[in-house]
């Protein structure tokens, strides 16, 4: 399944002089596989010195993922199993962007639906892009604030336990390997270091 140029998933990318000799160009594309999820592809790219290869990665639609701080200064957090870790997993609440939503009309629905809050303020903490070797995902961070609880809608399949912790027991978790995955860990720390500038 070959693609044209007007067919490329990836961001734009703004290349100014100051990187030529570093930008790859993409020659021809391939979609290897198309899933509910992820798209596969396979590119092959002309080299700044001349030369090819081939760049395999993943198209991800983008996410969120929410800090969710209550009126104490508690975390609402999660536990869920991860299928391809075979392991239960600490994890900041956060979900995929849909079609024609924009990131912080996703993290309210994703709060609502995965931890069973609504959020008074809304606050953007950052972006990260989790593995920019092979995939194009980007997480927009939100820091929600003035939760209520409206209860949880979790989708079909979905089974999560929701709790709470302080940031120091996040961060002790953190320290003893208890929380790896990579958009808490990146969401945490931005936290964790908004909240000291802040005292």
């Amino acid at each position: 399944m070959a693609d044209g140029a007007d067919d490329d998933p990836r961001p734009h990318g703004d290349h100014g002089d100051r990187d030529a000799h570093l930008v790859e160009t993409r020659i021809e594309s391939e979609r290897v596989f198309d899933g509910k999820l992820l798209q596969v592809r396979r590119d092959r790219v002309r080299l700044p010195d001349g030369g090819s290869a081939t760049r395999e990665y993943i198209v991800h639609p983008g996410a969120v993922l929410i800090v969710p701080v209550q009126d104490d200064g508690r975390l609402v957090v999660e536990r869920q199993f991860r299928y391809p870790l075979n392991r239960v997993m600490l994890e900041f609440p956060a979900g995929k962007l849909d079609a024609g939503e924009s990131a912080l009309e996703t993290a309210k629905r994703e709060l609502i639906e995965e931890a069973g809050f609504t959020a008074r303020t809304w606050t953007p903490l950052g972006t990260v892009h989790t593995v920019v070797s092979y995939s194009t995902e980007a997480i927009e961070f939100f820091v929600a604030e003035g939760l209520a609880h409206v209860g949880a809608k979790l989708d079909h399949g979905e089974f999560l336990e929701v709790i709470d912790m302080s940031v120091d027991e996040m961060l002790a978790a953190l320290d003893a390997g208890d929380i790896t995955d990579v958009k808490t860990v990146a969401a945490l720390l931005l936290y964790a270091r908004r909240r000291c500038g802040a005292r």
